[in-house]
């Protein structure tokens, strides 16, 4: 007898659906994973669904588990925790996160999976994808004792990289974003907060996350001479013009790209599975639930994704809720 999943699929951009697919029998080496949760990152996953990637970027933005290609039918997601059903006797019963789309059970290498520590509710592990992001922009920027800095752009990945600063000694941080009702997530992961029009300036660092123009012009303007903006944005097909002019040269400002396909060269004698365990074990702090800002079942996300996408729902991460159907 066939054993079956539900995945969710974007076909045309815009419009998803939930399909039935056929799962294989575990191999020797391969786990069986029943999804408990999953996590829509807003920011990405919306871009995909309306069908913004740039051709030239198909293949540099493939998921680990994607199936079809950009713009789509694909299959796309990278935020899973679940519980291994089948599997070897190490992992057996171990909830896990993997980076796999939103399906109700699939078949993956035991090596694709990581365990979830008994400090982190299954709930909040989904976050482990976006705290592994502000890790590796977190190597790449070095911030130092006592530096004066800004995350520009609350959303899922600026509100990691702030909350992980906020344990920094010494440091003064502040999360930027135009949206006055991020100021109590803020507040909940213990950093300060303003509007773009406030923003304490002077900074040494600022970490760019709005995708956005005017965020990244506030965050060139944020900057002390010789400051660094750290640009974590991914701006799809869309076109960015800055003020390159002005005051950039004479100040010497930078602004550097970081993401997290790669691991950060600062930390190059670490692997992909070292960032993703550190993640996880930082998940240990309860703050980091403010950034889980909504919750649906996973037979609502083809009518989830478009309110997403258009702003109808400010979610930051999303959490997808899986009950045993298969």
């Amino acid at each position: 007898m066939k054993r079956t999943a539900r995945a969710f699929w974007i076909g045309p951009p815009g419009h998803g659906e939930i399909r039935d697919v056929v799962l294989p029998d575990p191999a020797e080496d391969e786990v069986l994973v029943r999804s408990l949760w999953s996590g829509v990152s807003r920011g990405t996953e919306t871009l995909v669904f309306r069908g913004g990637v740039p051709e030239n970027q198909h293949a540099t933005m493939r998921a680990p588990f994607q199936e079809g290609d950009f713009p789509g039918p694909v299959k796309y997601g990278y935020l899973n925790v679940g519980v291994v059903e089948e599997g070897p006797a190490a992992l057996l019963g171990r909830t896990v996160f993997c980076l796999y789309p939103h399906q109700t059970r699939y078949v993956v290498p035991a090596s694709a999976v990581t365990p979830v520590p008994d400090s982190v509710p299954a709930g909040r592990a989904v976050l482990a994808g976006t705290v592994e992001t502000a890790v590796n922009a977190l190597w790449d920027a070095a911030p130092l004792v006592g530096d004066r800095i800004a995350v520009v752009g609350g959303g899922m990945v600026g509100c990691s990289v702030a909350a992980l600063l906020g344990c920094f000694p010494g440091v003064r941080v502040q999360l930027v974003d135009a949206d006055p009702t991020r100021a109590k997530i803020a507040e909940a992961l213990g950093v300060g907060f303003a509007l773009p029009s406030d923003a304490l300036g002077d900074c040494d660092l600022v970490v760019h996350a709005s995708a956005t123009e005017q965020g990244l012009t506030r965050a060139l303007e944020l900057l002390t001479a010789e400051g660094t903006v750290l640009e974590l944005s991914w701006y799809g097909d869309r076109k960015v013009s800055l003020p390159l002019g002005e005051a950039f040269h004479s100040r010497r400002l930078v602004i550097r790209s970081s993401q997290v396909g790669t691991v950060s060269p600062a930390r190059a004698n670490r692997s992909y599975a070292d960032r993703l365990a550190l993640a996880l074990d930082l998940l240990a702090d309860p703050a980091l639930d403010a950034l889980v800002t909504g919750e649906s079942d996973f037979e609502e996300l083809p009518d989830l994704l478009p309110r997403l996408a258009s702003g109808e729902i400010p979610a930051l991460c999303h959490r997808v809720r899986y009950t045993d159907i298969g």
